[in-house]
């Protein structure tokens, strides 16, 4: 007789997912396919789009799974990465797994793994989390399931599976070491998720445009290029766009760079409909556009008297409770859509001071980064505290707090003070300027730093695990 295993807890499950963390980032597709073959390919009777691209491809899930689960469909989602809790990275029909659900499948995941591994190596903490998400939206039978690409595309372990559509929102120079060191280079690893027999998208341009029309042309694959929507009016709570058929169309996300996703995110909804995987009237895609949320990306919130934060009102901000803005910006071009939107928002945050806290990762492209925010009007006279997350790529606080320094030296800028500290001073000290100031807190940086200052702030339904 053969006796089951005892079923994992989630803390247990978690702990067994992040111990796959010592193998880092392996790209192939090697261990994935055997995985998703041991665990029976879950992935194989699933359709829906996989979406790729340097900056925009979350927002672009949210959208399109908005929009779907709108239309009263059944919809399965990865967003990544997460920022408080590991739940966070498999969401079916806009909700986190059961805990018990999300521990079932990371337990299955690993032990098929364990079984197979002899021949292909061990998976990494990816492969577990992407095998886990295909298991969980085959057994919730998914009508749709809207896949974001890791890193790159053409060796991220989400290419193991070919939903029907393939959607591209840019290129732009992000993760060098693995993709290459030109957008050329870059856009040929994205425009690999496109295969035979898919519809395509793509919002990119330049050389990354390129490389994506090549491969498409190469697969005989018609390619979408989504032309960008003129951006008809933008305030605190969203933008309007005039998009193709439908005219003005609110948008629930904050940015100008939003109206290049949305119609990035239109027409692969319209990919959908032409696979004959999906449909969505006027309506659904009004009321899911209008709805999306994506925390943690030009996400408002505001300052509440018991200091955590809650959304923030959309018609003005509140006096006494300041607004704070997070965003996970961590490429120099992301960074640069970030700051022109707090530009435009400006006017529309509390009026007072504005606060930056500002943490990166060592191994991006710090100068590159911090060139638009040490630029930005609305950043003019802030208070600058830069900070250091718990993370083993993490720029410390101090050498940070000298990058900006040097670029706010070349650049000319004055009136703003600098200072660096650990990250739970750091929050302190912002949350005390922000108020004293009644002025904005805007965090940005690192998606460490959003999910750590997140898990710190806001108010959930559910126990935060695996908190980063």
């Amino acid at each position: 007789m053969v006796v089951p295993p005892k079923a994992l807890s989630l803390d247990d499950a978690v702990a067994a997912l992040q111990a796959r963390g010592r193998f880092g980032v392996r790209l192939g597709l090697g261990r994935i396919r055997a995985l998703l073959h041991e665990l029976g390919s879950p992935e194989s009777g699933l359709r829906g789009a996989l979406i790729g691209g340097t900056n925009g491809k979350g927002s672009v899930q949210a959208m399109v799974g908005a929009v779907l689960l709108a239309g009263g469909r059944s919809v399965g989602q990865t967003p990544k990465p997460h920022l408080v809790d590991y739940r966070e990275r498999i969401v079916v029909d806009g909700r986190l797994l059961a805990p018990a659900d999300f521990a079932a499948a990371l337990q299955a995941a690993i032990a098929a793994d364990e079984r197979v591994s002899r021949a292909t190596a061990p998976a990494t903490e990816f492969e577990i989390l992407t095998a886990a998400a295909f298991l969980a939206f085959a057994s919730a039978a998914v009508d749709v399931a809207v896949v974001e690409v890791g890193l790159g595309g053409r060796l991220d372990a989400t290419n193991a599976w070919d939903g029907g559509v393939a959607a591209i929102t840019n290129v732009a120079l992000d993760h060098v070491e693995h993709l290459g060191p030109t957008e050329a280079a870059i856009g040929r690893e994205k425009a690999a998720i496109i295969k035979r027999g898919d519809l395509a998208v793509t919002g990119a341009a330049g050389d990354g445009l390129v490389a994506i029309r090549r491969r498409a042309r190469r697969l005989g694959v018609a390619l979408h290029e989504v032309a960008l929507p003129a951006v008809l009016g933008m305030d605190r709570g969203g933008l309007t766009v005039a998009l193709p058929d439908l005219g003005a169309v609110r948008v629930g996300l904050l940015g100008r760079h939003q109206a290049g996703n949305a119609a990035v995110a239109l027409a692969t909804l319209d990919a959908l409909r032409r696979a004959g995987i999906a449909d969505a009237t006027a309506d659904e895609i009004r009321q899911g556009l209008g709805g999306a949320r994506w925390p943690g990306r030009l996400e408002l919130l505001a300052l509440d008297d018991d200091g955590r934060v809650r959304p923030a009102m959309l018609d003005a901000p509140v006096p006494g409770r300041p607004d704070v803005l997070l965003d996970g910006a961590h490429n120099p071009a992301g960074m640069a859509a970030f700051v022109a939107a707090l530009d435009e928002l400006r006017d529309h945050l509390s009026p007072g001071r504005p606060t930056l806290l500002l943490g990166l990762m060592g191994d991006k492209d710090v100068d590159g980064i911090l060139g638009p925010l040490v630029a930005s009007a609305a950043l003019s006279g802030a208070r600058i505290i830069t900070t250091q997350v718990d993370a083993a790529r993490a720029l410390p606080a101090d050498d940070l707090a000298v990058a900006w320094r040097s670029r706010w030296s070349r650049e000319g800028q004055s009136g703003s003070t600098v200072t660096a500290a650990g990250l739970e001073d750091a929050l302190g000290a912002a949350i005390m300027a922000a108020r004293e100031a009644d002025g904005p807190l805007i965090v940005v940086g690192s998606l460490y730093l959003i999910g750590a200052v997140r898990g710190r702030l806001v108010t959930e339904d559910h126990e935060p695990t695996g908190r980063r």
